[in-house]
């Protein structure tokens, strides 16, 4: 844990979590609303490849590392970050039984990833990379999680999914910047770039694939113009999904700034009480949904 936060939650890997997902999860699972759900489905199929670049990234600096601490925390997020991969892998083939070229999609990140940033540019900078896309994630995990509303009307299965994951994002939202800062030595101009590229680079990506699966579905091209644009409205505008977390998005770009002057969402606590309670992830999920109905 990082001398910013003493009392930051212990990372904690959760293995062999049950999540439902050969049930009969209807295709449009949030609430019916096809861009909804197919934009999430994107980010699913970005994980798993994804998962492995950050894990690859952290590692090429893990024999450097000297605190005991942080070489624990490094190692428990590698395995979080692990189970991440599975657990959408699984839900992933869904998306094959219902036409989705997932294989062709995963392979076009791994070669981002793992043919391009991997081999043509330094440790360094894919290291700032990952840092800045854990705070993006850790920014996203708050939108989900601490307002009821907006999972609302999700599929429970989905809906404990992506709870778990945004939890796990919670605990772990400080491992890769802590080797970054005190391992790496990366300086704030790169660290800050690292969070524009990425901003770009993971909208562009899952819109793109959102748009590409509503094709896949069958809508024509002026649905999928219409869905695409109410889509945007509702992440980034007036009020937006994205767009009321603007604020602590951008206090990655003060100097001197660290995970953990974020804190914790407010929701943690019960879906971690929840979860350790029942062991069911499920039954986590609901609690964390009930928190404000």
């Amino acid at each position: 844990m990082s001398k910013h936060a003493p009392d930051a939650p212990v990372i904690v890997p959760r293995e062999k979590l049950d999540f439902d997902l050969e049930g009969d999860i209807p295709q449009y699972w949030f609430g019916g609303d096809a861009f909804k759900s197919r934009y999430f489905d994107a980010m699913s199929t970005i994980f798993p490849e994804g998962e492995r670049y950050f894990i690859s990234c952290v590692r090429d600096f893990r024999d450097r590392i000297t605190d005991p601490q942080l070489l624990g925390d490094v190692k428990q997020f590698m395995r979080q970050e692990g189970q991440h991969g599975i657990v959408h892998s699984q839900y992933n083939d869904r998306l094959r039984r219902q036409g989705i070229d997932v294989d062709k999609l995963e392979a076009f990140q791994r070669h981002m990833m793992f043919n391009i940033a991997r081999k043509h540019f330094p440790a360094a900078v894919t290291l700032a990379d990952t840092a800045a896309a854990e705070h993006l994630t850790a920014t996203m995990a708050e939108a989900l999680c601490e307002d009821s509303t907006v999972l609302a009307q999700a599929d429970h299965r989905m809906r404990a999914m992506y709870a778990w994951h945004a939890m796990e994002e919670m605990e772990h939202k400080a491992v890769a910047f802590d080797v970054l800062q005190k391992v790496a030595k990366v300086g704030y101009l790169r660290r800050t770039l690292a969070l524009v590229f990425v901003t770009l680079g993971f909208n562009l990506n899952v819109l793109l694939t959102t748009s590409y699966m509503l094709k896949v579905d069958g809508f024509s091209r002026g649905q999928r113009w219409k869905m695409m644009s109410k889509g945007l409205w509702w992440l980034f505008g007036w009020g937006g999904l994205y767009t009321r977390l603007t604020g602590k998005y951008l206090r990655y770009f003060k100097p001197g700034f660290h995970p953990w002057d974020t804190g914790v969402i407010k929701s943690y606590q019960v879906w971690v009480d929840t979860y350790n309670r029942t062991g069911d992830p499920i039954q986590a999920g609901e609690a964390l949904q009930a928190l404000h109905a």
